[in-house]
């Protein structure tokens, strides 16, 4: 009798969703001495309303292996782009196609490292028994991470960069101001039951890291930044407390850079970017089309359609506007939010763009070191997006006889192989550089093209999505 009064007042195991458990149980093979980690918790779940898409990051205590460049870190873990429950309160289970595998909710966590100051270490070798805290300021930059990730439905690739344009941890000390995007060398990719997870590294890097990670290859610089332990080492864990980047640790990996930046071009493949267009016309046209008409047509087409209960509570979130989307792919370097089905393609006579003056650098290297090695390039906005293409892009809805049309809310313009060198040499005579922001207005035109190009801030373009900084595509 009193063990059936035991068993009526035990209370029921409460067990973790699918998702949830699947990461859980990857974790727990990784970290198998550390099963009840240190975790922050959001206390209103997004799916209850809450800002937070992260439900839960976990905080590890990696010893590290100097014999494998691996330094003692923490090992920050999130919970919440990946599908955990299944049941669409976050994340929509929309129809896959067959040919692709299907992925959990975004397809990938966020994790980042972060290498403990000498401080940390000397209380662990003081006091070996005590337990040591982790700083919760990485939770804080995954969070906002997150949210821009959900909020817009960009994801994120290996390779990709974020200028986040200041310390990542609310200093002022810091050199480590922007972010590169790794594969977790240690967790890799899962899957669950609700499709794939990849867990996609955080790791923080220099001013002249993501310049060139931006121009070249981020995947190339990450590599040049694991051989060397003050970079990062083998796991690339990020050191609050670098003074050097790696390229003034190893002048000689910037000069082998460059070379192969000229002879292989750039893997940037698009930024996020303010632009405007108009049609320059030539003849009587059938459709009126321009930037305001287009943008003011999408905004209300999205508007117009049925929301989910977590697309009606999300926010604008503050993120950097120019983080890089690394696909070579055309059509997923055109990630609009929003596109008919099956548009038809409006071809314009003419164009003229106007791009803001702190993308002018990209235009550059879009022409320069995409372009002219026969690739695209492409300048997202909120509600559209900008592609130059060439004769050798496969999918594109221009061609030689019609190189400016409309596709849906898709504006894609063709650069013929024989304008690259006049567009190049314009842009110098205009002083146009790598590095520049352009205080005046430019304005470049090719009258035989029926093409011009204007640097000035765009007019009447509606608010966007996120802050003033820049986000790129790899």
């Amino acid at each position: 009798m009193a063990e059936a009064e035991a068993n009526v007042d035990k209370k029921p195991e409460v067990k973790p969703p699918p998702g949830l458990k699947a990461i859980i149980d990857h974790l727990l093979q990784v970290y198998p001495e550390q099963p009840n980690p240190l975790q922050v918790t959001t206390l209103l779940k997004y799916w209850l309303g809450g800002q937070d898409p992260l439900d839960y990051i976990s905080m590890y205590n990696h010893t590290g292996d100097m014999d494998r460049n691996i330094p003692p870190h923490w090992h920050y873990i999130s919970f919440g782009l990946s599908d955990l429950h299944g049941d669409e309160r976050v994340h929509s289970r929309a129809q896959v196609r067959e040919d692709l595998a299907p992925r959990s909710g975004m397809g990938f966590e966020l994790t980042f490292r972060l290498a403990k100051t000498a401080e940390e270490l000397h209380q662990q070798l003081d006091n070996p028994e005590k337990p040591q805290r982790p700083p919760t300021w990485p939770a804080n930059l995954l969070q906002a991470i997150g949210r821009y990730c959900l909020h817009t439905g960009n994801g994120l690739c290996f390779g990709d960069n974020i200028p986040w344009r200041r310390s990542l941890d609310g200093g002022a000390s810091s050199k480590l101001q922007s972010l590169l995007v790794a594969q977790d060398p240690q967790l890799g990719g899962i899957e669950t039951p609700f499709g794939s997870v990849d867990f996609c590294q955080i790791v923080g890097v220099f001013e002249d890291e993501l310049e060139q990670a931006s121009r070249w290859n981020g995947r190339g610089v990450l590599n040049f930044m694991r051989q060397e332990v003050q970079t990062g080492g083998d796991w690339l864990v990020t050191n609050m407390d670098r003074t050097m980047s790696v390229f003034e640790l190893f002048p000689e990996n910037l000069l082998n850079l460059q070379d192969d930046l000229e002879k292989q071009g750039s893997d940037l493949a698009g930024i996020n970017a303010d632009f405007t267009f108009r049609e320059l016309k030539q003849k009587e046209i059938k459709e009126e089309v321009d930037f305001q008409a287009l943008n003011v047509k999408c905004a209300n087409e999205e508007n117009n359609r049925p929301l989910t209960e977590s697309q009606m509570k999300r926010e604008e979130p503050s993120f950097p506007q120019s983080m890089s989307m690394s696909s070579n792919s055309l059509h997923k370097s055109c990630p609009l939010d929003f596109q008919p089905q099956t548009p038809s393609c409006i071809s314009l006579d003419g164009i003229e763009i106007t791009l803001a003056p702190n993308v002018a650098k990209y235009l550059l290297l879009a022409i320069k070191d995409r372009i002219r090695h026969g690739r695209h390039f492409t300048f997202k906005a909120q509600h559209l997006a900008l592609t130059l293409v060439t004769d050798t892009v496969t999918g594109s809805a221009v061609s030689s006889k019609e190189p400016y049309g409309v596709v849906g809310y898709w504006i894609q313009v063709l650069i013929p192989e024989d304008l690259v060198p006049r567009m190049l040499e314009d842009f110098r005579a205009a002083g146009l550089d790598e590095t520049c922001e352009p205080a005046q207005r430019v304005e470049l035109e090719w009258p035989d093209k029926n093409l011009k190009i204007i640097v000035d801030q765009p007019a009447s373009v509606l608010p966007m999505s996120l802050d003033a900084t820049s986000l790129k595509i790899a």
